[in-house]
């Protein structure tokens, strides 16, 4: 089966910020995109709030059929936000205050106890867990013995491949690797970060891989075709990936 897609409509409220206007509104972008075929939304709320606002959550909540995914750190206000907004999935991302977006996944050996203290309180109260990684098996197998049946999934970091040139394929026999060692362990499979239609295709021919996040992209193309004719140009280029046509 093809993997699903979230759309990540994060930067449709960067525009929005860039003026301090109401439009373009996020949650009318997370209507045309489910419109379109995609079987998701992700947001990032971060705790500068430099896009998706509280808000925005509450309504996509409302709104959003298929999964919401909300992107977050592990941290108290954070987590009371999670519990309070109950989105269907909570991915832990790291996050500096500088970082122009997310620069590589989570170090599970320095933060173990952290983030399984946040896993268990958001699986309590049945919002599923996944963790961003980098495609390092040290992570994966930090992820396996976190000791927490929390953590019902992992996002695999795409960053390094998308970046990749002479290294493309390294890259990607680290992600692949990454997704069979984390399916063995029993764990859904997602990964995500700087995809497009151009180098999508060997990530989401992977059969572990379920999910794919992606948005910059998406919204980058919207601007030239609109965001419907950016969604279904990315499912048909995750579908052709996976028929191998």
């Amino acid at each position: 089966m093809t993997p699903l897609l979230s759309v990540n409509v994060d930067h449709v409220a960067t525009l929005r910020q860039a003026r301090g206007v109401d439009y373009p509104d996020p949650v009318a972008a997370a209507v045309v995109a489910e419109d379109a075929g995609a079987g998701g939304i992700t947001v990032h709320l971060r705790s500068d709030r430099r896009h998706i606002q509280d808000g925005d959550v509450e309504r996509l909540r409302r709104e959003v059929r298929g999964k919401l995914n909300l992107e977050m750190a592990a941290t108290a206000e954070m987590l009371g936000l999670a519990l309070e907004l109950a989105p269907d999935q909570v991915t832990l991302v790291p996050e500096r205050p500088d970082e122009v977006t997310t620069e590589g996944g989570l170090d599970l050996a320095a933060q173990k106890a952290v983030i399984a203290a946040a896993a268990e309180r958001l699986a309590a109260a049945g919002i599923a867990v996944s963790l961003f990684l980098d495609p390092h098996p040290e992570q994966i197998e930090a992820l396996g013995t976190l000791g927490s049946g929390a953590i019902a999934g992992f996002e695999i970091n795409t960053d390094r491949y998308t970046r990749a040139t002479d290294r493309a394929g390294e890259e990607l026999a680290a992600i692949a690797a990454a997704a069979r060692q984390g399916a063995g362990l029993g764990f859904a499979v997602y990964a995500g970060h700087g995809l497009t239609t151009a180098n999508v295709g060997p990530v989401a021919a992977r059969p572990e891989i379920e999910e794919l996040n992606i948005g910059h992209w998406l919204v980058s193309r919207a601007v030239l075709v609109g965001l419907h004719t950016a969604v279904q140009e990315m499912l048909a280029a995750m579908a052709g990936a996976r028929s191998g046509s």
